[in-house]
């Protein structure tokens, strides 16, 4: 049976973009990130990082989990939340979910919502998980992560760094997550171009 002209359009469109697109592998772990392991699932919009923690010597290991889209939102350039004057590029938005726990608190974790953005990583909410027993409906989140006493918003980031969640993981989640949109739509469009040639 002979593929219509409309297919054999579609299919040479499809080979024309996926030769255009470049996959490359997926960048190295900068020093600052060494400690984490990388989970990327192919054809999936997140990837997940993790990594063992011990505040001090003897001290209760953590294992410190997290989660990030792939970029999900932009908005003018700026770190203040002034729009910018020369109007430049917009600032891309990734949405990460950071989970701390204990191995001798399994019925407990500690969850940060955080926005990384190109150069700094923005912490929204912290509140507990319960992991065990009945959950709530409706948990209570706790206030919005700015309407904290300044000491305490301190305290919080400078737990965070400790862990490793910092500005250098929200610039190498951007470059990751870049690199990651880019193999997505290669593999997607492959896959199109192997379903319309059977």
């Amino acid at each position: 049976m002979r593929r219509s002209a409309f297919l054999d359009r579609l299919l040479r469109s499809l080979r024309s973009e996926i030769s255009s697109c470049r996959a490359e592998p997926a960048p190295p772990l900068p020093p600052s990130v060494a400690q984490f392991t990388v989970d990327d699932r192919p054809g999936e919009q997140w990837v997940r990082l993790r990594r063992a923690f011990s505040a001090s010597k003897g001290g209760d290991q953590e294992e410190v989990k997290v989660d990030a889209t792939l970029v999900d939102g932009a908005v003018a350039p700026t770190r203040s939340g002034a729009v910018a004057e020369d109007g430049g590029p917009p600032r891309m938005h990734i949405s990460v979910h950071v989970e701390v726990s204990k191995p001798a608190r399994p019925d407990l974790a500690l969850s940060f919502e955080c926005s990384a953005w190109p150069e700094e990583m923005d912490v929204e909410r912290v509140f507990p998980v319960r992991r065990s027993g009945p959950t709530p409906e409706q948990q209570y989140m706790g206030c919005q992560f700015r309407e904290l006493d300044e000491e305490m918003q301190s305290a919080m980031r400078d737990y965070l760094e400790q862990r490793g969640v910092n500005d250098e993981l929200a610039a190498f989640l951007h470059t990751y997550m870049e690199n990651k949109e880019q193999r997505e739509i290669v593999r997607w469009l492959k896959n199109v171009d192997c379903y319309l040639k059977k």
